[in-house]
């Protein structure tokens, strides 16, 4: 039943792969309430994530091991090339929780970009596949843009604000390992000039120690629902902040600048009369790809800063 379904799945996303150019997409997304699991495909290689949550959840290692050799095989993917990974939250709340140290990266390609991604070491692969449309909407408005990523992760919004063709990016993430990936993946694309920058920063203290008026033109903000990290100078939680945080990158932007805000809190509710703005549009459904059954996965909007002419 799963091998018919996600054989079926990939009948169906065929001549969508081709014509984004992409080489990663989910073949699997919970589809059969029984089977509680989700499968993406990273060039021939298998990325399968089992939610534990709920009394449907199968905790069964042999079954696990079953399923998942029957799928390997009908895909023509080898054992160990097969990652298997629980879904849980991290201590504080972080999504890139540590795993292993295997350290075993390779590349991949997506719209005629290249990504460092790792299967094995870490609970998120180095490149969230759900915001695939999002990054395409920044680079098609990055041009001549001055670009700012915040919790940038491992730098994919800035490769594509780059690629392009942004006067400059700055990428900001508290985490080193990250800022270092994100490095890695802008040189291995050709961006490796000093208009491109990275900031080690918590995100209170690069909002309330480094503001620049009227530097940005053009900002991602996707964070996390929380963080409770001893590097932050406090702990974030998104439905609290998120006003605060909004309207202090207003204030580093130049008049009319976009914002791209994005949350993967189901539960968030945006209270727009407390964001100083010209112009805020949910564009949720419109950055949800075709190879996620799940609708919700998260939240977008788009936001222009005061000043704007639209």
């Amino acid at each position: 039943m799963l091998v018919n379904r996600i054989q079926k799945n990939r009948r169906r996303l065929r001549s969508w792969i081709k014509s984004e150019e992409i080489t990663c997409f989910r073949l699997y997304d919970r589809d059969i309430p029984e089977i509680p699991l989700t499968i993406d495909w990273y060039e021939g290689r298998l990325c399968v994530a089992r939610y534990e949550k709920g009394e449907s959840s199968p905790s069964d290692e042999d079954w696990v091991s079953s399923v998942l050799g029957t799928v390997g095989e009908a895909l023509g993917v080898a054992p160990d090339h097969v990652y298997v990974r629980s879904r849980r939250r991290g201590p504080g709340g972080s999504r890139y929780s540590h795993m292993a140290t295997e350290r075993d990266f390779f590349l991949v390609r997506e719209a005629g970009k290249k990504f460092r991604i790792n299967l094995s070491d870490y609970l998120d692969t180095g490149l969230f596949l759900d915001h695939r449309a999002t990054r395409k909407m920044v680079g098609l408005e990055a041009a001549g843009k001055r670009f700012l990523n915040l919790f940038a992760y491992t730098g994919a919004f800035s490769v594509y604000a780059a690629a392009a063709g942004a006067v400059g990016t700055t990428t900001v993430d508290m985490s080193n390992t990250y800022l270092d990936w994100a490095r890695r993946n802008m040189a291995i694309n050709g961006f490796d000039g000093r208009e491109h920058r990275f900031v080690r920063d918590d995100i209170f203290n690069a909002l309330d120690e480094r503001r620049v008026e009227g530097e940005y033109d053009l900002v991602v903000f996707d964070p996390p629902t929380v963080s409770k990290s001893k590097r932050m100078k406090r702990d974030l939680d998104i439905q609290r902040d998120y006003a605060w945080m909004l309207n202090r990158i207003f204030e580093i932007c130049a008049p009319g600048a976009v914002i791209y805000f994005s949350t993967n809190f189901k539960k968030f509710r945006f209270d727009e009369a407390r964001v100083k703005c010209d112009r805020i549009v949910e564009i949720s459904e419109k950055t949800i790809p075709p190879d996620f059954r799940d609708g919700r996965v998260h939240r977008c909007w788009r936001l222009d800063a005061p000043g704007s002419r639209r």
